[in-house]
């Protein structure tokens, strides 16, 4: 328990200490106009309070990514507890913070026209297909599981089919993202969220105190030690990183945090609606880490369970922690994280392909079609995914990729902003260079990817790295001396 404790530890002060950097460094003008006001629309440049944009950041940032990839990620030991946090406070947090008040400074731009400005155009349509594809896969897996939860914990339905009951739910979950994505951003989402943030407060918080009150044994980090402890062998670099992507750093949250850019009314708030909301998905993915070890334990959970049933075991630990009611609700609050970031994914493709192809969101008519086209592919995907034997093991490897991928972009675009205004960029060249050695690595040895045994990986993978810091260094210089960047 020492271990965990010094995690939160460091999650928190870290967090209080980095968080106050990055703010002197952008310095907040709370006497500029945001895009809220000086572009209201009442569709999504709307206006709204800092607390219910922060309620509403957090929830489009924290999906099943920070339940299942930590009950995962645990399997390598209690380094975890370490990790997490360290990567939160340095990476995620200041990589969300940094993608909003960029897109607060430059009229509400979505990810795809940030890069376009700060990357150049070559960057922008590489990055604008892969964000395309990753916010699709985002709103397909964010039916998926969140539904087959569903079905499996609360109606103890049959999952491994596409059931009756299944087709329902997802078709519940379809439609419901289907208004997300049409209807003003405070119609739909700013109207139900208080009542999904209920829910997740109570769940995220009934789990971290249960820890305590049952007494689970956790193991410390000088009793594992830090050598490669997975039961199935894989390896930490880049394994963890890939699997317990939020929580930690996650690329989707970049495009969350430029939506929410538009609802923004006072720079000054962005810290709390940007930084610390990502500080509490890091404690969220601290508490089920946690949750997942005492589990196993405590003998209520297999490693193999962790491994191949991580949703499953999600109602294990909350019905042995929480009792039935209790259990209920926190599966219930892990079913609402899935769903308030699928219905936010997918109205963030709408708004990145409106731009792309210059499609005006004013007209009704162009956002329904537009609309109607995603909602088909999405349709079509899910029912592969559904069907096809081993279509989610697949659909989900790409996700989590893609997930870490998109944050490398991110973070070369923040490199050059802040290069561009004097700002100590180093800042965003460490953690971006760090992830693309990880995805590098994965890519170059999975079966999905080049299949190159690990030592080679790890060769190629680190010219990758090195080459991406050189190119932000050298590209970020001839961006700022020949473009007038903001």
């Amino acid at each position: 328990m020492i271990t965990f404790i010094i995690g939160l530890v460091i999650l928190f002060v870290g967090a209080a200490i980095y968080g106050s950097i990055c703010e002197r460094i952008m310095k907040p003008n709370s006497s500029a106009k945001t895009p809220a006001i000086a572009k209201k629309d009442g569709v999504d440049y709307v206006p709204m309070n800092k607390w219910k944009n922060c309620l509403i950041e957090l929830l489009n940032i924290a999906g099943t990514g920070p339940v299942l990839g930590p009950i995962q990620g645990i399997l390598f030991g209690p380094i975890a507890f370490i990790t997490i946090p360290i990567g939160c406070v340095i990476g995620g947090a200041f990589h969300d913070y940094m993608s909003g008040m960029i897109s607060l400074r430059n009229g509400g731009e979505q990810m795809p026209s940030l890069m376009r400005r700060f990357l150049g155009g070559g960057v922008y349509k590489v990055y604008n297909v892969f964000v395309c594809l990753l916010m699709l896969l985002v709103g397909v897996v964010f039916i998926y599981t969140p539904g087959d939860l569903f079905v499996a914990q609360i109606i103890k339905g049959d999952v491994s089919t596409l059931s009756t009951e299944v087709i329902m739910v997802y078709g519940v979950i379809f439609a419901y993202y289907l208004l997300a994505t049409l209807l003003p951003i405070d119609k739909i989402i700013g109207r139900v969220y208080p009542i999904f943030g209920a829910i997740l407060l109570l769940s995220a918080v009934g789990i971290f105190f249960g820890l305590f009150i049952n007494g689970y044994p956790l193991t410390e980090v000088w009793e594992a030690g830090i050598a490669n402890v997975h039961p199935y062998g894989e390896h930490f670099i880049p394994i963890f990183f890939i699997t317990v992507a939020c929580g930690i750093t996650s690329g989707f949250h970049s495009t969350q945090a430029t939506i929410i850019a538009r609802s923004v009314t006072d720079e000054t708030h962005g810290r709390l609606i940007y930084y610390n909301t990502m500080i509490a998905e890091g404690f969220i993915a601290m508490s089920w880490a946690g949750a997942a070890m005492g589990a196993v334990g405590s003998g209520i959970a297999t490693n193999e369970n962790l491994f191949k049933q991580a949703a499953v075991v999600v109602g294990v630990i909350a019905k042995s922690m929480l009792g039935d009611i209790g259990g209920m609700v926190a599966v219930l609050g892990v079913i609402v994280l899935a769903i308030t970031s699928g219905d936010t994914a997918l109205r963030s493709l709408r708004l990145m392909l409106a731009d792309a192809l210059h499609i005006d969101n004013k007209k009704k008519a162009n956002v329904f079609i537009l609309a109607l086209i995603i909602f088909s592919i999405v349709a079509v995907v899910l029912y592969i995914a559904k069907t096809d034997a081993s279509g989610f093991a697949l659909l989900w490897r790409y996700f989590s990729w893609a997930n870490e991928t998109i944050a490398v972009f991110a973070f070369a675009m923040i490199a050059v902003y802040m290069k561009n205004n004097n700002m100590p960029y180093i800042m965003a060249v460490i953690p971006g260079t760090f992830y693309m050695y990880m995805v590098s690595t994965y890519i170059l040895h999975a079966p999905i990817g080049f299949g190159l045994n690990y030592t080679l990986s790890y060769i190629l993978a680190a010219v990758c790295a090195t080459a991406y810091a050189a190119a932000i260094v050298k590209f970020g210089k001839t961006l700022t001396t020949s473009r007038n960047l903001r």
